[in-house]
């Protein structure tokens, strides 16, 4: 599917099949769960990250089937085009967003998802402990829905942030590397 029909489907999907949640509620409840986050491990950021990871591949594994109900898009022929779903599509329809896809390796398994705007981190300022900057990936959940809903339609793959504006960064950038195919895997029988 090419970049601008995967846009356009966003578009669409986002203003006839997406129920509204008010942005600044999503915002501030996000920031209430990573503050309490941020105090249950008393500050151990990088706790913090993985838990945050977490949480996203949990919803991930779910978001993925409400995702294919409101799109019914073909399979992707390759993962350059999953990747303009991704930002076109899958982000569009739950976020309101569309970060720009760059930055491919000439093997054309790994690429950069960059945001000109995130809605997690509007109103946010990190703790400023001196170790916040450098250890806390604020937005750490959206790498671990990118896991979870690949993983769901047979794609491994690693996300994490490689820079952020709320760390003092000109633009935030998730990097996003294909590591295998899944293949279907038959339970084994209990003979």
């Amino acid at each position: 599917m090419s970049a601008t029909k995967a846009a356009r489907m966003g578009e669409e999907v986002w203003k006839t099949r997406i129920d509204k949640v008010n942005a600044e509620l999503v915002t501030l409840t996000y920031g209430s769960i990573v503050a309490q986050l941020c105090k249950d491990y008393e500050g151990d950021y990088l706790e913090v990250n993985k838990q945050l990871d977490k949480m996203g591949y949990n919803i991930g594994l779910r978001l993925i089937e409400d995702y294919l109900a409101k799109t019914a898009p073909q399979r992707c022929a390759n993962f350059r085009e999953t990747a303009e779903m991704i930002a076109r599509v899958g982000f569009k329809i739950f976020l309101n967003i569309t970060p720009t896809v760059a930055n491919w390796t000439s093997d054309n398994k790994q690429f950069s998802l960059v945001f000109e705007e995130n809605p997690l981190g509007d109103f946010v300022e990190l703790p400023d402990d001196g170790r916040a900057q450098n250890e806390l990936w604020y937005s750490n959940l959206l790498c671990g829905v990118l896991r979870g809903a690949l993983e769901m339609v047979q794609m491994q793959v690693d996300a994490h942030f490689v820079s952020d504006v709320l760390r003092g960064n000109e633009t935030t950038e998730m990097r996003v590397s294909l590591v295998r195919y899944i293949d279907d895997e038959l339970p084994q029988s209990e003979d």
